[in-house]
């Protein structure tokens, strides 16, 4: 299964679908996690959601901006990876469950390059520093479980390609 992340809502929703996945399929069919094949793609608005709180301690008020996204406690950017804590139950999308558990059941990343390098783009117009330095730091600092690819929509079609089935979470 391929889970299309595009919005920041959309990225919650992922790490969400993907848990159902393995829950349903375990209760349903018995299925335990390796026999699962489950990618997370994060892609567009969606793709900051694949950064490590490092990226969100450093950028996270830049970020917010570009991908219209707060903290519903706060109400200010997020300062870490919101969608790596459960703490927050049903006020996100994610409903408590979290990128770490993804990893540790299996879950693949597919970050798109495309869109880290409009967000360093738009962080240095910012100011926050020089666009290809910014670069660099997202590509360090992804989930542990991620793999760069071109663009997240041909990831898509590529997964597709290989007989994965798609959700798509705006």
């Amino acid at each position: 299964m391929v889970v299309d992340g595009v919005t920041a809502n959309g990225a919650g929703e992922a790490v969400l679908f993907a848990s159902n996945l393995y829950a349903a399929n375990k209760a349903g069919y018995s299925l335990g996690e390796g026999d699962l094949g489950i990618i997370v793609v994060m892609r567009h608005f969606a793709t900051p959601f694949a950064f490590t709180d490092a990226m969100w301690a450093k950028y996270g008020k830049a970020i917010s901006a570009v991908v219209d996204f707060k903290d519903p406690k706060t109400k200010e950017a997020p300062t870490t990876n919101l969608f790596n804590s459960s703490a927050y139950g049903l006020a996100l999308p994610n409903l408590g469950n979290t990128i770490d558990a993804l990893i540790k059941r299996g879950t693949h990343f597919a970050v798109c390059d495309m869109a880290m390098h409009f967000a360093a783009t738009q962080l240095a117009a910012a100011g926050a520093g020089e666009a290809d330095a910014i670069y660099k730091e997202f590509v360090a600092n992804l989930v542990p479980n991620s793999h760069v690819v071109p663009a997240g929509v041909v990831a898509v079609n590529r997964a597709q390609e290989r007989g994965y089935t798609l959700i798509y979470a705006g």
